[in-house]
């Protein structure tokens, strides 16, 4: 039995021998013999890659809530884009106001947690710089425990600060490094649109996402925004459920009150947005689920097509050498040896397309990453998929010629021109 296994590695070694050295000999006709091979795991790899970044996009705006979170806002598309049923919305769902959060926080029993913030873009200064395009947020104390947001230098907004419209406000890491990338910011004092806010505290860095930062924020006290902004505008309430498992009844229990609340009929639809993880997940699932069908769709065609051109290919490379494997025979080779010989180089020919069409790949998710906000992310496992696809295609297709190959009778062969 060993020397068994010895003589068969013997012939694969010699096979692959063989098959590396027929195919660099004809290395136009190879590489012309894989375009489809290549596309195809290019493609493949390209798509997954997306996905794969993709994912980490989604999870991190899951975390933003967790599994125990949702939100109430005025209008959201999580999905399918409606342009009638926005303009729909637009007209007829009212903002969001401080005295529907009161209710809720007042009546609501299955909530462990509900907080308020509001938003517009600001241009903030220090020391006689600026930075515009600020995301500035008028929010409840407990918005940045809500929205998962630690704290790394300082502390977080306190209610007595909600309270009396203190002047102070809770900054990004980006603009921490932007205007004290040596000093202590806590106690600076910094302006908002021209109004002076105290530096109580900095947030943890919490990177990139899509190409855009998720630093560059600043939170004041939610009644301090009103003062200066006014009560109206987009106001969007943020809840924590009692209990994860009880979160479809806790998004239930909010909606009611906020129905009974607008006075809405059984036969009026909500006239309010509420969405939580959950619905991020159904949203990308959907997603997912198209373009993974259309990329199987395309992959599909051009694995079908590379492999009818290799099988094309290797019956013209067994006419080719019809006098080759009738010496071979000759010396006493066997069938399984020159099945064996075709088998591995169509399988090497293919796995070779596969190489080609995964560093395609690797370039292509390198450039989009970097020219575009794609958060392309290509996945160990995606390579190991394409190549063994690619040699899979290869051995398949291969079958047929390497059989002709292998019944060809030694003397008929070596009669061949």
């Amino acid at each position: 039995m060993p020397q068994q296994k010895t003589n068969s590695s013997a012939s694969f070694l010699e096979a692959a021998r063989i098959a590396v050295d027929s195919l660099s000999k004809s290395k136009l006709r190879s590489f012309l013999t894989l375009l489809g091979i290549i596309l195809a795991t290019s493609t493949l790899i390209a798509v997954m890659s997306f996905v794969n970044g993709m994912n980490v996009y989604i999870a991190t705006k899951l975390s933003d809530m967790g599994s125990d979170g949702f939100r109430v806002v005025r209008i959201a598309f999580i999905g399918n884009w409606d342009p009638k049923k926005y303009l729909e919305m637009q007209r007829r769902n009212p903002v969001i106001k401080p005295e529907e959060y009161d209710f809720i926080k007042e009546h609501a029993h299955l909530l462990s947690d509900i907080g308020m913030q509001t938003w517009r873009g600001v241009t903030v200064a220090y020391n006689g710089q600026t930075m515009s395009s600020v995301d500035m947020s008028g929010v409840t104390a407990n918005i940045p425990t809500i929205s998962n947001i630690e704290v790394g230098e300082g502390r977080a907004i306190s209610d007595q600060e909600v309270k009396h419209h203190a002047p102070v406000v809770f900054i990004g890491n980006d603009i921490a490094q932007k205007f004290f990338p040596l000093a202590d910011p806590i106690g600076k004092t910094i302006k908002v649109d021209n109004i002076p806010y105290e530096v109580i505290g900095v947030a943890k860095a919490k990177g990139s996402v899509f190409g855009q930062s998720q630093d560059t924020f600043v939170y004041v006290p939610l009644y301090s925004y009103f003062k200066t902004y006014g009560i109206r505008g987009q106001i969007q309430l943020f809840a924590k459920a009692a209990n994860a498992s009880q979160m479809n009844e806790a998004e239930d229990e909010v909606r009611s009150l906020l129905r009974a609340y607008r006075h809405l009929t059984p036969a009026q639809e909500d006239t309010f947005t509420i969405f939580g993880s959950d619905t991020f997940a159904a949203a990308w699932q959907n997603l997912t689920g198209a373009i993974s069908g259309m990329a199987f769709g395309i992959v599909s065609v051009f694995l079908v097509v590379g492999g009818i051109v290799i099988m094309n290919i290797m019956l013209a490379v067994v006419t080719e050498r019809t006098r080759e494997i009738g010496i071979r025979k000759s010396l006493g080779a066997k069938r399984s040896d020159i099945l064996n010989q075709f088998l591995v180089e169509s399988a090497i020919l293919s796995a070779s397309g596969g190489v080609i069409g995964v560093l395609i790949a690797y370039l292509l998710t390198v450039v989009v990453r970097a020219a575009t906000p794609l958060p392309m992310d290509m996945p160990v496992l995606s390579v190991a998929l394409g190549v063994g696809l690619s040699a899979s295609v290869g051995l398949f297709f291969g079958i047929y010629p390497a059989r002709q190959a292998a019944k060809l009778d030694p003397i008929v062969a070596l009669r061949a021109d």
